[in-house]
């Protein structure tokens, strides 16, 4: 992991880019001393680390407490995308505005996009838990859920995760969802167009662990109440210190 920029903010958290190999990242970390938790906050498909909604969820983390960190993994951002995933997005582009079924799309398009960040985060989690400025676990996620699945399938230092419903969701990760057993917060946009209410408690319902919450909110894809954030930093209060 190399370190390329670095700032402090008006908060006083920190906040740097790196890279690690060829993947770029970012480290937010909470003024003070003391090692933090770390949190992994992943974005959607194609989205960049530098969305703005994402900066602000992980700005609003770090200065609770904890170490956040992010990466464009394969796809996403300024990395380059293979012509099939460029493909994919054109034909799901068409079969939307043509009222035709997506699904069929959606799987050959997000499985493979899963199947190639979930490595790259992982070496991220690998990477970053080496730092003095980190606690070394346990480790909470935050974000796209399919992502989310997997990873706290594959790795146990993952202990809780707060994903977001909306997004489709494979039929690989559906089926990993009940392997996943750690605490979980699923946040519910009722009104998301894009994404069936109904897939989404379903998704729900297939996790395996005991300790799971849904929170539902009126509102469309992008209307997550701001709230929510502060919710789910209580929710990692609760499970990762």
């Amino acid at each position: 992991m190399r370190f390329t920029s670095e700032q402090r903010l008006d908060d006083g958290v920190r906040e740097r880019e790196f890279t690690l190999g060829e993947t770029p990242g970012t480290l937010w970390t909470p003024p003070g001393s003391t090692p933090a938790p770390l949190i992994l906050m992943a974005h959607n498909n194609g989205l960049p680390k530098a969305d703005a909604r994402l900066v602000a969820r992980a700005r609003y983390t770090a200065a609770r407490g904890y170490a956040v960190a992010t990466v464009d993994a394969a796809g996403c951002g300024d990395r380059p995308r293979s012509a099939a995933d460029e493909q994919a997005r054109a034909d799901l582009r068409r079969a939307m505005r043509a009222g035709e079924p997506v699904d069929g799309i959606f799987e050959s398009f997000i499985g493979p996009l899963v199947e190639n960040a979930a490595p790259e985060w992982l070496a991220t989690l690998d990477a970053v838990l080496q730092l003095p400025e980190v606690v070394g676990g346990p480790v909470g996620y935050s974000g796209w859920t399919a992502l989310g699945i997997r990873l706290a399938a594959l790795d146990p230092r993952i202990a809780a995760a707060c994903c977001f419903a909306g997004g489709y969701v494979p039929l690989a990760q559906r089926e990993e969802a009940r392997r996943v057993t750690v605490p979980l917060l699923l946040l519910l946009q009722w009104d998301d167009e894009g994404n069936p209410r109904q897939r989404a408690l379903d998704l729900f319902d297939a996790f395996g662990g005991e300790q799971k919450t849904l929170h539902a909110n009126l509102g469309g894809h992008t209307g997550t109440p701001w709230f929510e954030l502060e919710d789910s930093c209580r929710f990692y209060d609760r499970h990762l210190r």
